[in-house]
């Protein structure tokens, strides 16, 4: 009996070369200095900085979604919050454990990320932030959304956990809004095992964010405010460093298997692909096809995929208002946009070792699922 192939899942955490880490974390075994913000915890602060061009502050912490709740906690946010329902659980859950009512903005068709057209319309004296995501490392409509901001005084921070390293005309994603949250999630493009970080352009901010996320503890005798722990220990910063050391070979990487994808996926019919936009330094840490006016529904090429043992990812669905605990509370059809893509999009498997042949075998099955019915077929 031959050997089972091992299945494709949409994700695979890169790695640094053991000896690499091994060698890191050998030094925590001497100084047995394991958590509460040590040298490799300072060190991956200052490379991040510099990496994300972060002109402000940045501060690290356990996980992205803690970045998030400890940010809206930090800028003192009541009331409602303008938001996307098309991302992860995180985004909205972090508004709503602060106590929030989260106001769900429609997406723009072209790359699914919130559309300002329809954002000026939702705010209202209870409205006191905007957290837009940029989706799939699609970079928001930020000059637009930020003037909206601007002009009725709202903060904005950016969920942008899929955008690590990415810039627009050369400044940093980091940079945008009043703040910006990071994951360090072990499928990301960057990761630290879990992790994630917060970056703010207002320096006054940092002593707040950094005793939010330490149970609110200033010095040995002064507990300032009500915090959690948010902190991030030595040996996911020391992942992190290693991580960083590769960064720019994990996402070149990534880059040849998205050009691989759309060489034979592009223009075919009934499939669209996100565009590139030509000012965006991309980091290519998502594939999302959507099924629009394809032979087969997307749930339908997703079982096809799956009975030669690969595993894309329906993401993001359903849409987060329409998920079972806020069941009563939103009305998912008032975000038409976000209900369609959500039904008709599929995460392709992307990550930096992803071999091109398997690339390949996974565009080939989805162009014969369509061949059956229409005929159709592109070559490689």
């Amino acid at each position: 009996m031959g050997r089972r192939e091992e299945p494709i899942r949409v994700a695979r955490s890169s790695m640094p070369p053991f000896e690499e880490y091994a060698g890191m974390i050998r030094e925590l075994w001497e100084s047995r200095w394991l958590t509460n913000m040590g040298d490799f915890h300072h060190r991956l602060e200052g490379e991040l900085k510099q990496y994300l061009k972060v002109s402000g502050g940045l501060s690290l912490f356990v996980n992205g979604h803690l970045a998030l709740e400890m940010a809206i906690q930090a800028f003192g946010l009541t009331g409602e919050v303008i938001t996307t329902p098309f991302t992860f659980a995180s985004t909205t859950h972090a508004i709503v454990r602060n106590g929030l009512v989260p106001v769900f903005c429609d997406i723009r068709p072209e790359d699914y990320t919130l559309d300002p057209e329809k954002l000026e319309s939702l705010i209202t004296e209870r409205t006191s932030a905007i957290i837009p995501v940029h989706v799939y490392g699609n970079i928001c409509q930020v000059e637009a959304i930020e003037e909206i901001a601007r002009k009725h005084n709202l903060k904005v921070i950016y969920d942008a956990a899929h955008a690590f390293g990415e810039e627009l005309e050369g400044r940093g994603v980091a940079s945008f809004g009043d703040a910006s949250m990071f994951s360090f999630h072990a499928t990301k493009v960057f990761h630290t095992i879990e992790g994630g970080a917060l970056a703010y352009g207002d320096f006054s901010l940092a002593s707040r964010i950094e005793g939010i996320k330490n149970f609110g503890i200033m010095d040995e005798e002064t507990v300032a405010q009500v915090g959690g722990n948010g902190k991030m220990n030595e040996f996911q910063a020391a992942m992190g460093i290693c991580n960083l050391n590769h960064i720019q070979e994990e996402i070149g990487k990534r880059k040849l298997v998205s050009q691989q994808y759309r060489r034979r996926l592009a223009g075919m019919p009934g499939i669209r692909l996100c565009p590139e936009r030509p000012e965006v330094k991309h980091n290519y840490a998502y594939m999302p096809v959507v099924f629009e006016g394809f032979s087969k529904t997307r749930d339908e090429v997703f079982e096809e995929l799956e009975k030669i043992g690969i595993y894309p990812r329906k993401y993001f669905y359903p849409c987060t208002n329409a998920y079972q605990c806020y069941r009563g509370q939103f009305d998912p059809e008032a975000t038409p946009v976000a209900q369609r893509i959500s039904r008709e999009v599929l995460t392709l498997p992307m990550y930096a070792d992803l071999p091109l042949e398997t690339v390949d075998r996974i565009c080939d099955k989805v162009l014969i699922v369509n061949a059956k019915n229409k005929n159709f077929c592109r070559s490689r």
